[in-house]
């Protein structure tokens, strides 16, 4: 079995399917391979087909701020992860517009996914490709142990209001040439423990197992909604560190 054969394997071991709606974070780091990102991608666009999606978050909170609010979706580089930044460049990959937490996809609902987060003045909004994943029965697959990187959850946030969430004064961006004032994105850092959410979830909504040398984990983020929010409103300050410094 070949290495490709290998990891391919493994993702549908894993739960990922042909036709499926996928959001992906990873670590290159733990996989431990020698493998391009490319052939990575390449591993992940097989499985899932033609009539698939593959999402990527092209996030770009660190590069995008109070000193540099300028934010162009075809130059502005994603600041988060090594297969990230290469989806973002290569052929028919479409990226949604957010100065701070913008998407990449590619794939029959790639358009769909993304046309709508310029309407949203939050960073994880409803029109966000984030939280259309549960309308179009998607998928969250983490390649590490880094549940903790669940953009999703602030989506969750935006929804409940939880307390530690305070109101702030919108900021403006220049994005894509025009002027725009959003609320959050860049304020995000609460102590964050989205960890929590494999302790909410049982199979078959989450799928543990491995990708290359990486522990792995495949959501189904309908389900992930429906938890979270369930949680969140029993216990607004269950996903973050210290409520202490909250209350």
């Amino acid at each position: 079995m070949t290495e490709s054969e290998r990891y391919r394997q493994q993702m549908k071991e894993l739960g990922l399917c042909s036709g499926d709606v996928v959001l992906v974070h990873s670590s290159m780091k733990a996989m431990q391979t020698k493998r391009t990102p490319e052939e990575i991608i390449g591993d992940i666009e097989a499985v899932i087909g033609e009539e698939g999606t593959l999402l990527m978050p092209a996030l770009t909170y660190e590069n995008v701020n109070a000193e540099n609010p300028v934010f162009d979706s075809d130059t502005t580089e994603p600041c988060i992860g090594l297969l990230s930044e290469v989806f973002w460049r290569m052929p028919g990959v479409v990226r949604s517009v957010n100065p701070t937490h913008s998407v990449c996809a590619k794939g029959r609902l790639a358009h769909t996914l993304t046309v709508g987060h310029i309407m949203d003045d939050t960073a994880v909004g409803v029109h966000s490709p984030f939280m259309l994943l549960p309308v179009y029965k998607g998928k969250l697959l983490f390649i590490g142990e880094i549940l903790d990187s669940c953009t999703f959850m602030h989506g969750v946030e935006e929804i409940v209001k939880p307390p530690y969430i305070r109101p702030t004064e919108p900021k403006t961006y220049t994005v894509n040439g025009e002027k725009r004032a959003y609320r959050g994105g860049d304020d995000f850092g609460w102590g964050s423990e989205f960890g929590r959410i494999e302790w909410i979830l049982e199979e078959p909504d989450i799928r543990k197992g491995q990708i290359g040398e990486a522990k792995a984990f495949l959501i189904d983020s309908r389900a992930l909604l429906a938890a979270a929010l369930l949680k969140m409103r029993a216990d607004p300050y269950a996903f973050v560190t210290d409520i202490s410094m909250w209350i």
